[in-house]
């Protein structure tokens, strides 16, 4: 009897630590799936976040790759028009400096095309943006030393601020320009324009005797000569005369 109520008491009671039992070893089970499905969440958050990101940042790099090409284009594209106006001017050059020679040949002996005129012309005033423009220039020539920039904007000055006083000194400078790189062709054409052009010029007798020195480099003797002792009858006063008159002494000594 005492055994039966015994087993009576102790069978509900060992039921009910088993049922705690489990209750308490199931509860840690639920939580840590819990906490994986929230990790998981998370790290789906963040890939989600960073793809994105990283889909911001390529389309950024598309946009500055556009702007780059865009950019490149652009300058490719002022780069060409630069070089299609330097060839324009330098042909204008080549064609001027033909024509003045051909009226030059074409002129009766008595009285000669780079002869100074009875009158000298009134030649137009710069204005102030104009030399300073010029003097810019000239800076690049005597103190920069840069020739390729300084032709560059000869050119240029010639095609904005023609047939005036400051015109011929371009001139005058872009044959400098050409005879100290040297391209003596280029020279010859850009002294040519003022010794046959412009003879009444300030500038036109030192334009004649640099003509002859460019001629003596390119090796015509000869019309070098002929360009010096121009210099000589037509400009007797001048600083180029005493200059010609040095390069004649060989001669005709």
């Amino acid at each position: 009897m005492r055994k039966q109520l015994m087993a009576t008491v102790l069978i509900p009671l060992g039921f009910g630590l088993a049922g705690v039992t489990h209750a308490q070893s199931s509860t840690p089970a639920f939580q840590n799936n819990s906490s994986e499905a929230q990790r998981k969440a998370g790290n789906n958050q963040a890939t989600a976040e960073l793809f994105y990101m990283i889909q911001q940042l390529q389309r950024e790099v598309r946009d500055l790759r556009g702007q780059v090409e865009e950019q490149q284009h652009q300058i490719g594209r002022l780069q060409q028009q630069g070089r299609d106006r330097y060839v324009d001017l330098d042909q204008r050059i080549l064609d001027l400096s033909k024509a003045v020679e051909t009226r030059a040949s074409e002129a009766p002996a008595a009285a000669p095309s780079d002869a100074p005129k009875d009158e000298a012309r009134d030649y137009r005033a710069p204005g102030a943006e104009e030399q300073e423009a010029y003097n810019a220039i000239i800076d690049l020539i005597r103190n920069k030393k840069d020739y390729d920039a300084a032709i560059t904007q000869l050119y240029e000055f010639v095609d904005a601020y023609p047939e005036g006083d400051l015109t011929v000194n371009a001139y005058y400078w872009l044959g400098e320009v050409y005879l100290a790189k040297p391209q003596l062709e280029q020279a010859r054409q850009a002294f040519t324009i003022v010794a046959t052009r412009y003879t009444d010029h300030r500038k036109a007798p030192d334009a004649v005797y640099k003509l002859g020195v460019t001629l003596d480099k390119l090796g015509e003797k000869d019309e070098a000569a002929r360009r010096m002792k121009t210099v000589v009858e037509r400009y007797p006063e001048s600083g180029a005369a005493a200059l010609a008159k040095k390069y004649l002494e060989p001669a005709q000594g």
